[in-house]
């Protein structure tokens, strides 16, 4: 049925928040941020809750890529009566500079790509910034399971849009119902991938008490071998 098979990168194949939290953890000790927040849990649920927020407004075109990699930061350092600005443009650049070389993979990742390059040629679809994105693939040795790597830089659009999807149909000379998009994100992933009419595999990272509309959903990456046989 389906000739293309599309991915996104972050909790759908690499372990972003795994990830995320090692790379804030070290950077938590390297700044002695102890002197600021009770604890890394603090720390880290005051950045997630923020970063969370930014990342939607980014994605609704409402701030820059500048913005939100400053003001991440920023924000959790203010919160705690810290206005060092020069602090958190340090933190950031540590933060962006550690975490591309955390290589942990979301469970059945290898072994899906195995088996999937196999037999369709795969294009990773991101909304993330290009220069870690690249990083994480090649950290993680997973950049050689892409025949394409469309980012939102490249596309000039950032997923839900439906022309990120439609430059990657293009590249991949694909007709959009020969083409099946798996990712984790219901917003960006999912109603991006209705938008273009292409097909879609949803691999919440906590699964729903209702059924959200989409054309499969999945609890684990082996269950992918089950749609695409």
């Amino acid at each position: 049925m389906y000739k293309h098979v599309f991915l996104d990168l972050d909790d759908t194949l690499w372990d972003f928040h795994g990830n995320a939290c090692l790379s804030l953890k070290d950077v938590f000790d390297l700044q002695n941020l102890q002197n600021y927040f009770t604890d890394f849990e603090e720390f880290f649920s005051v950045y997630v809750k923020k970063n969370s927020e930014l990342w939607v407004q980014y994605g609704k075109g409402e701030i820059t890529q500048e913005y939100l990699i400053a003001e991440r930061f920023r924000y959790p350092l203010a919160k705690m009566g810290l206005n060092d600005e020069k602090l958190a443009e340090e933190i950031g650049n540590q933060y962006l500079d550690l975490l591309p070389t955390k290589t942990c993979l979301m469970p059945h990742a290898r072994e899906t790509l195995n088996y999937l390059s196999a037999k369709y040629p795969l294009t990773l679809v991101s909304n993330g910034f290009t220069e870690v994105q690249f990083r994480k693939l090649r950290s993680s040795d997973i950049e050689h399971y892409f025949s394409h790597i469309v980012l939102s830089e490249f596309a000039n659009a950032l997923k839900p849009d439906k022309k990120i999807f439609d430059y990657a149909l293009q590249l991949n000379g694909a007709k959009p119902d020969e083409t099946v998009m798996i990712g984790d994100n219901y917003e960006t992933d999912i109603i991006g991938a209705q938008n273009a009419g292409i097909d879609q595999i949803y691999f919440p990272l906590q699964f729903p008490a209702e059924i959200p509309l989409c054309t499969h959903i999945i609890r684990s990456l082996e269950e992918v071998k089950d749609i695409l046989t």
